[in-house]
């Protein structure tokens, strides 16, 4: 047992290579892509430490190249997700009472390992599975992983040593409990961290977990598996099933032991999702913790008095890194007319300059979007556009799947604030630019707060301190995480804790200490040394 009180080292933010031509780093990561992309593989399911195949393969491809099959998943069903709750619960006892220090120790292990011999397999895997350049993966897939993993230790440290105040002849305790049941994880394709964050933070406060990686990241979720069991990861702990969503939530939603949800995906599933957890409350043990981050329609706004090239900057990078595929993406952007025709036209020439293709290719800027369901999707926004009065394209419109999910990056102009690409969530490299009247200035703000149903990013752009002021304001529920002259996307783990509000999800701001409150679950301990042995007060004479 525990001797002492450990303190966990102290980390910066993990350094984000550069990869410039020549470097090693560069070198390696081309060398371990067309290795892995050369491959095929095949993946497991991961339950109670053993890898479980079946008969039902499905193909893995990269999008910017979806003929070429890099490997294989096992389609699981009801069965493995009942071994896997099985298996999640089995491992419970052990893994909470094992100290707090020791549990850390293995995860803080899986980041040295990210951030040395895995990192370079761990970002080829993102950049072939996902289709995200070598920028996107290195600050995804490697550093914020690496980053969640050492804060999240820090933090559970601080939490822990959050204790009540004693009076005289009483000793008050808190005891940081596991929750009585399991977890179960369900991640999304566009971030390799969020997928092994929303496994291990429950995990490191003694949870166990049932994940379900999305089908599209399977690939890299594959590597986090063998991250975490190098590191030394007890068997049962995590386990990852690969199944069909509705036969996970049949099994998982109708489970007395079913104890909470840590979900990233849409809006719509999340709604769902917490409608049938509300309707089998009767059924589990304790009421579920339900923690989600889920969609968004992030906002830049431009006051009058600003650098036109820093906003369109904003445009370019907010908009279409990662080709639009991030929750905190920039998909509507408001600018005054006096100088939108500026803005637009250094946008225009941004995107004009992107270089599109497969991410091996260091030149491209832009690769290809996930899926073909995405990419038909984000097409028809762009067919419905075209044939529209009140909006137009600017730059881009073109879209082409015959070898990969390849959509040009599209900037729309529109006349509408209420036009349907300034409202509904795209997720793609679609931006929509309404341009407004500065003497309309307090009107659009109004407009930017009640457009959408989601609150997760915004910025805004002004060189003009008392408008910065009155806009944070004015838009103070609109983002969970608000920019001042930069773009919306970005967040960094122990900098900026990320999460909205509204139908943007339970704002429980991952990258901090307030989301590993909500896997646990807190026991007050009150010692009295010296009991009374006189059940009469003073009062009573």
């Amino acid at each position: 047992m525990s001797k002492g009180f450990y303190n966990v080292p102290f980390y910066d933010n993990e350094p984000v290579l550069s990869y410039t031509p020549g470097s090693a780093e560069k070198e390696e990561l081309i060398a371990t892509y067309n290795k892995l992309y050369k491959q095929t593989i095949e993946v497991p399911m991961y339950i109670n430490g053993k890898e479980v195949t079946t008969d039902n393969k499905k193909p893995l491809s990269p999008p910017h190249d979806h003929k070429h099959v890099v490997g294989h998943y096992n389609l699981g069903t009801k069965e493995h997700v009942k071994q896997a709750i099985d298996s999640a619960l089995e491992a419970r006892e052990k893994w909470a009472n094992l100290p707090w220090e020791q549990r850390i120790s293995i995860f803080l292990k899986a980041a040295d390992l990210l951030a040395g011999p895995y990192r370079a397999k761990m970002n080829a895997a993102t950049m072939m599975a996902q289709s995200k350049n070598c920028y996107q993966a290195e600050i995804d897939s490697a550093c914020e992983l690496i980053d969640f993993l050492r804060f999240n230790a820090i933090y559970t440290q601080q939490i822990y040593q959050e204790q009540p105040e004693s009076s005289t002849g009483v000793w008050n305790r808190l005891e940081y409990r596991p929750l009585e049941g399991f977890v179960f994880a369900i991640t999304p394709f566009n971030f390799t961290a969020i997928a092994g964050n929303l496994c291990a933070a429950p995990a490191m406060l003694g949870n166990v977990v049932v994940w379900k990686p999305a089908d599209s990241q399977i690939y890299s979720a594959n590597v986090i598996m063998e991250l975490f069991k190098e590191a030394g990861l007890p068997d049962g702990v995590i386990n990852m099933v690969t199944v069909d969503g509705p036969d996970a939530g049949e099994v998982v939603f109708n489970h007395p032991d079913f104890a909470g949800l840590h979900f990233t995906g849409s809006t719509k599933v999340f709604k769902h999702l917490w409608k049938e957890i509300g309707l089998n409350l009767d059924t589990y043990r304790t009421y579920p913790r339900i923690v989600g981050e889920t969609g968004g329609k992030d906002f830049i706004f431009a006051h009058e008095n600003v650098n036109t090239k820093e906003v369109a900057t904003a445009i370019s990078r907010g908009a279409f890194e990662f080709q639009g595929q991030k929750c905190s993406a920039a998909s509507r952007v408001y600018l005054p007319n006096t100088i939108s025709g500026e803005i637009i036209d250094h946008v225009i020439e941004d995107v004009k300059s992107f270089k599109m293709g497969s991410p091996v290719d260091f030149e491209n800027f832009i690769t290809a979007v996930i899926d073909e369901n995405a990419f038909d999707k984000i097409a028809g926004y762009i067919d419905y556009i075209k044939e529209q009065d009140d909006a137009k394209i600017v730059v881009g419109g073109n879209y082409d799947k015959s070898k990969g999910y390849f959509i040009e990056p599209t900037v729309v102009v529109t006349s509408n604030p209420k036009f349907r690409t300034m409202v509904e969530e795209i997720f793609g490299p679609v931006v929509t630019i309404f341009e407004y009247d500065p003497k309309d200035f307090e009107k659009t703000l109004e407009l930017v707060d009640q457009t959408s149903e989601y609150a997760l990013t915004g910025a805004i752009f002004s060189k003009d301190r008392y408008v910065l002021n009155h806009m944070m304001k004015k838009l103070e529920n609109a983002a969970g995480n608000f920019y001042l002259n930069d773009k919306p996307t970005g967040a960094v783990v122990g900098q900026q804790p990320f999460g909205g509000a509204r139908g943007s999800g339970t704002n429980d701001k991952a990258g901090s200490y307030l989301n590993l409150l909500r896997w646990v679950s807190p026991r007050t301990i009150k010692e009295t040394f010296v009991p009374s042995t006189d059940y009469r007060y003073p009062f009573l004479g």
